[in-house]
């Protein structure tokens, strides 16, 4: 049995897909392409750039899936998702079962679908692969299913877990503090979620823009979270606003850290200081969070005509797309490394490309070059060539003797990674550090004080959503045995 890759499918032919076909017919049909905004079009709006499968992609796409007998797929997954359970679900239109099956282990599906590297997780082990075919579309279809279930209102009328009469605290509402909040909520523990911004989400609402995930989409999730038992302080900054002895008098059974890695790091080379060179981390802040650019801001943010962005991350992609939309004649991506070593998704570079973001790949900063008002006007670049693999397994990035070219920019954003919040760990005596300020845990996410587990990037040093997620379901299940053995 042929399916085309389209959409517009009637109920018959649904109903067909619905019945059983056999796995070579499954294996024949097409992975479905999600469609995308007009690229000349997005560059001038901050809407989401990808539109979500319609119903009928979503269906088509799910009838791919084996259901294997010891999926991979699972196994690849930093919250073990019942992957095949939830899209089973979806093939026959069964939405409140695959929102469930999706919530049971993860407090951010729609953010998931959206932002995971799929194509390294989840995706990276579908028996398809084998098979030298494309992989079943598992972050596609796990948006829509809870895109369509937010549509349809499911689980917005589910109780929360009775509660135990135990209360636990969490520094931080990035995707880690949020992961252990759902997870311990759904034990019965009352959980009080600090925010040191005024608004809730950390990363995803301050680091990714809205048109690779809606602020909206954002508060859903949060909403499910306070239904489900979450309180969330806003502009409370843990170790000024509040202090350990504080969080220990107030009650709390345990402390969550998942406070990220808000400190961004520079080069260390000259002109860092000029005028128009700002961190990837500001220049996100200011913008997503802030509202700096939108008519009646406050808010001020430097807009440049020339523009280049330092790094090759999915952190660097967001920052140069941004830079499109806030009106800039060029925007380039200067990379050490070659293309072939971006750590960026696939997607996003596509997505950059076709918006009109330069790629200058085998270059690096070595200067930037201002004007006698201290403005940066450009910046001497260090063309390199790939040497031997680093300890990461990429081929270091060696210099061309004598190969320094200057290219003219008037606003440069510098994403080249992130170092964790030294406030947390600096206010509280005891807490461990590693060399990199990091946190040092144990392998179930304690820290040196017993009643604090951490997660994410102040324990990783940098991580993915979905990564941080796994190390908050992973804290929330060792801080509850560890207090449940103690009552």
């Amino acid at each position: 049995m042929t399916i085309e890759n389209n959409s517009g499918r009637d109920s018959a032919v649904r109903e067909k897909l619905r019945k059983a076909l056999s796995a070579k017919e499954r294996t024949a049909i097409p992975r479905q392409t999600m469609p995308t905004l007009d690229a000349d079009y997005r560059r001038h709006s901050n809407e989401e750039v990808n539109c979500g499968f319609t119903a009928d992609q979503a269906q088509i796409e799910a009838t791919r899936c084996l259901d294997c007998p010891d999926p991979g797929c699972v196994k690849g997954c930093p919250v073990a998702i019942d992957i095949p359970g939830f899209i089973k679900a979806v093939q026959t239109d069964d939405i409140a079962g695959a929102y469930a099956t999706l919530r049971r282990t993860s407090a951010l599906p729609a953010v998931c679908g959206r932002v995971c590297p799929q194509e390294r997780q989840c995706e990276s082990k579908c028996i398809y692969n084998k098979m030298k075919k494309e992989p079943v579309a598992i972050g596609n279809l796990e948006r829509y299913a809870a895109d369509t279930a937010r549509g349809r209102h499911i689980g917005e009328n589910t109780p929360a877990a009775p509660r135990n009469g135990l209360k636990v605290a969490v520094i931080g509402s990035g995707p880690s503090g949020l992961s252990f909040a759902g997870d311990m909520a759904a034990r019965g523990y009352d959980v009080d979620v600090y925010e040191a911004l005024h608004q809730i989400g950390g990363v995803l609402k301050y680091g990714i823009p809205e048109f690779r995930l809606p602020n909206s989409v954002v508060d859903y999730e949060l909403e499910g979270l306070r239904r489900a038992g979450v309180h969330f302080h806003t502009d409370t900054i843990a170790g000024k606003t509040l202090g350990y002895d504080d969080f220990l008098d107030m009650g709390y059974s345990g402390i969550f850290v998942g406070s990220g890695a808000g400190l961004p790091r520079f080069m260390g080379i000259p002109g860092e200081n000029l005028i128009g060179v700002m961190s990837s981390n500001e220049y996100l802040t200011r913008i997503n969070l802030m509202g700096a650019g939108r008519p009646g801001s406050d808010t001020p943010v430097l807009k440049g005509r020339s523009v280049a962005v330092i790094g090759g991350g999915n952190t660097a992609m967001d920052s140069a797309r941004t830079a499109v939309r806030m009106g800039a004649e060029r925007v380039v991506i200067v990379y050490r490394r070659s293309e072939n070593e971006m750590p960026a998704r696939a997607e996003e570079v596509r997505h950059a490309r076709e918006e009109g973001v330069e790629f200058r790949t085998l270059c690096n900063p070595v200067e930037y070059i201002g004007d006698e008002n201290g403005r940066v006007v450009s910046a001497r670049l260090q063309r390199m060539e790939l040497g031997e693999p680093d300890a990461s397994g990429r081929r270091s990035p060696v210099p061309v003797e004598g190969a320094v070219d200057t290219v003219e920019f008037d606003q440069v954003i510098v994403s080249v990674g992130v170092s964790p919040n030294p406030l947390v760990p600096s206010s509280i005596d005891g807490l461990e550090t590693e060399r990199r300020g990091t946190l040092v845990v144990d392998e179930n996410l304690r820290t040196t004080l017993p009643l604090i587990f951490a997660g994410g990037d102040i324990v990783r040093g940098g991580a993915t959503v979905i990564l941080a997620m796994g190390d908050g379901r992973k804290a929330a299940a060792a801080m509850a045995a560890q207090i449940e053995s103690g009552r």
